[in-house]
């Protein structure tokens, strides 16, 4: 299945409700070659042999023309699925000495949970009430990151990232073609300017995978909210550590995913 149903709560101006949402799913796929892991790839479950051969055949790990044989197996405990393959030393290419760096992927009892309910007791970071974000100034936000980006105004192909305060003041934007390499920037620009303690939400041009829920509790920050959608991962992972996450944030419109504690809706 490549999508899966999420309950979230959907603010719409001034009024908020909640919905099901269908959202992509992103898992892990390990890797293992010859009896040793190689890599983890994050990936939408289908056509994984496709996945793997292809991977392989980019980074040059495999290019042999005859075809591969691809054990798969599931760890439903870990939410992991592996793919085995057994390939002759000789026939490895220079890419197999590049294994890509491990993820350590090990789920709570969140994991994998549709509902949106109470998961303080799997909160990393602490929810104040009173220190909640009013929807209305969450809005201006995305107005005025889409006013701050000049090269995708001039080129379509860039993604943004940018930080603000509680009060909506624009701390940082940057803008880069990777969208996690936006974060990075904006991250790295609130660090060189001992800024951190000032962040009280992070949004972001695109849409939200795991990758990035991480980067944001890296830098401990409570609030993420992106234009586009969610995987389901990052829902998961949002709702484990304590991160409130917003999507298809656009047109005064928002749909919250984990932990709505921090937002409010003042009329």
């Amino acid at each position: 299945m490549e999508f899966d149903n999420y309950k979230g709560k959907k603010f719409c101006n001034n009024t908020s409700f909640f919905v099901d949402d269908n959202l992509t799913v992103e898992k892990p796929l390990q890797i293992i070659i010859n009896n040793q892991t190689f890599s983890i790839t994050m990936r939408t479950p289908g056509h994984d042999e496709d996945l793997v051969r292809g991977l392989l055949y980019t980074e040059d790990i495999y290019r042999e023309k005859k075809n591969l044989s691809i054990i798969f197996s599931e760890d439903k405990e870990k939410n992991i699925s592996t793919a085995h393959l057994t390939i002759n030393e000789k026939e490895l290419g220079s890419g197999y000495k590049n294994s890509r760096n491990l993820l350590s992927v090990s789920s709570c009892g969140i994991c994998g949970q549709k509902e949106l309910t109470d998961t303080s007791q799997y909160t990393s970071m602490s929810v104040i009430q009173e220190d909640a974000l009013d929807i209305k100034t969450f809005y201006k936000m995305f107005e005025v990151m889409n006013k701050e980006q000049p090269t995708f105004h001039q080129s379509g192909g860039s993604h943004a990232a940018a930080a603000f305060s509680k009060n909506s003041t624009l701390l940082c934007i940057r803008e880069d073609i990777g969208r996690h390499n936006a974060v990075d920037k904006v991250i790295g620009h609130l660090v060189n300017n001992k800024k951190m303690n000032k962040v009280k939400c992070i949004i972001v041009s695109g849409r939200i995978s795991y990758e990035i829920v991480s980067k944001i509790f890296a830098a401990k920050i409570p609030i993420l909210g992106a234009v586009s959608a969610p995987s389901t991962l990052a829902v998961d992972f949002a709702k484990e550590l304590g991160i409130t996450l917003l999507g298809f944030c656009r047109e005064k419109k928002a749909t919250c995913y984990a932990h709505p504690q921090r937002i409010k809706n003042s009329v």
